[in-house]
């Protein structure tokens, strides 16, 4: 007897949405809390304390209602066998569109643009209703109707235009790689990676947000200078126009080797009090440049990845698998997406490891940031975003663990105050 990998799969999907669904009621619980956390207590004002905590229940109450959905829907997809009848469909489309159903690529796409039209249909009242309810409600949402669905319909069009010749690549390069598959696919997903860290900066988002060089200034001088003092081989500074979407704010950089910019939301700038709080806010990140936190990430990615294919290999002709899932056929991309749900359970432990890693590297960046002398605009500065974005002020320990891969305020603001000699 064939071992059921479909009960399985679907078995352990309700059993993480019940674990993770007990994890949300716990942090719901903690946003329910109607006082500060003692560290917090005259650090954020009790009004913007009121309003994290109506916009953390908010969004705590939307997320139960569409995880709930979520669950509900994907494992019925799964057990209903949803998953080969639409692919047979797809098939059947091409014969009418008089194309080759026999040919893997046509088909592939043709059921992708199946799946992106059902994810479009089901996925667009949620975010309609957190972007146009709940954003609007506590005062992020900037955007108009017409701005969401003109972005939405580009987010559309680059699908259709980079979409088809990456899948027609990864279906050729599994029927053709041999025992060197994992290889093949490894080094093709590294070179498409790095191409499109490239290419999206430069060519993709400017068709959703619009890039302008920094003024010059003393704030534009501080940051130049403490670049240099570093020797980071800053080329731009640019200042995007987050606001016409969002209130939210945040700053980040890309690029590689001697090619690196900053690039600072709008909405930092207007929300923080002196350009010292932006400065030290930009020290932090480039801590994470300086201790080469992005070059670990990079090689811990570049490691799970091969790991993955490596492990899609051994399964991909598995005939067991496919037919437990309904499938008389194996067809590359839905060997993906089975192999993909049947390693769910590795995928939680990896990311659960991901974020205690990244969590670690948060604190030394903030240990850097505090090394050059910006412990109290970094305090300052990560007060005033906790504030301004309505983040919550009140964490479960549990959720916090699992889920965060950022620190709560609280610890941060712990480990910057503590003496220098516990900071190393």
């Amino acid at each position: 007897m064939a071992f059921p990998y479909l009960e399985a799969v679907i078995g352990f999907m309700i059993l993480m949405y019940i674990f993770e669904s007990y994890l949300d009621v716990r942090q719901h619980a903690a946003h329910k809390l109607p006082t500060l956390p003692k560290p917090l207590v005259g650090v954020i004002s009790q009004e913007k304390f009121e309003k994290s905590r109506s916009y953390s229940l908010d969004k705590s109450y939307f997320h139960f209602v569409h995880e709930f959905v979520t669950i509900v829907m994907d494992s019925s997809i799964l057990y209903f066998r949803i998953l080969p009848w639409f692919w047979k469909r797809s098939g059947e489309f091409l014969v009418y569109l008089g194309l080759n159903a026999e040919n893997e690529i046509f088909h592939t796409l043709s059921f992708l643009a199946g799946v992106m039209v059902w994810s479009q249909i089901t996925d667009l009242p949620f975010s309609l209703y957190s972007t146009f309810v709940i954003e609007a409600r506590h005062g992020f949402n900037k955007q108009t109707m017409w701005l969401f669905f003109r972005d939405m319909i580009k987010g559309i069009a680059l699908s259709i235009v980079i979409g088809p010749p990456i899948v027609a690549a990864i279906i050729v390069i599994v029927q053709k790689g041999g025992p060197y598959l994992a290889i093949y696919l490894w080094g093709f997903m590294l070179i498409l990676s790095l191409v499109m860290m490239t290419i999206y900066p430069v060519l993709i988002a400017p068709l959703f947000n619009k890039f302008t060089q920094l003024p010059q200034g003393e704030l534009r001088l501080k940051i130049e200078n403490l670049a240099s003092s570093l020797k980071f081989p800053l080329k731009k500074l640019f200042v995007v126009d987050g606001s016409t979407r969002s209130s939210h704010s945040n700053a980040y950089m890309y690029g590689f080797f001697k090619n690196k910019r900053i690039v600072l939301y709008d909405t930092l700038i207007q929300q923080c009090k002196n350009d010292e709080e932006i400065v030290a806010v930009i020290a932090h990140e480039l801590g994470h440049w300086k201790l080469n936190h992005t070059m670990y990430s990079f090689i811990a990615v570049q490691i799970l990845t091969f790991l993955q294919f490596g492990g899609y290999t051994l399964v991909r002709n598995s005939k067991d698998l496919f037919q437990s899932f309904g499938f008389d056929t194996q067809p590359v991309l839905i060997g993906l997406i089975i192999f993909q749900h049947t390693v769910i359970p590795l995928q939680h432990l990896v990311s659960f490891g991901l974020n205690l890693v990244s969590r670690a590297f948060e604190f030394q960046a903030d240990a850097f940031a505090k090394k050059l002398g910006y412990a109290e605009p970094l305090r300052a500065g990560l007060v005033k975003l906790q504030e301004e974005n309505l983040s919550a002020m009140n964490t479960d320990p549990w959720y916090s663990a699992y889920h965060y891969s950022h620190p709560p305020l609280v610890e941060r603001l712990a480990a910057i105050d503590a003496s220098d000699k516990k900071t190393e």
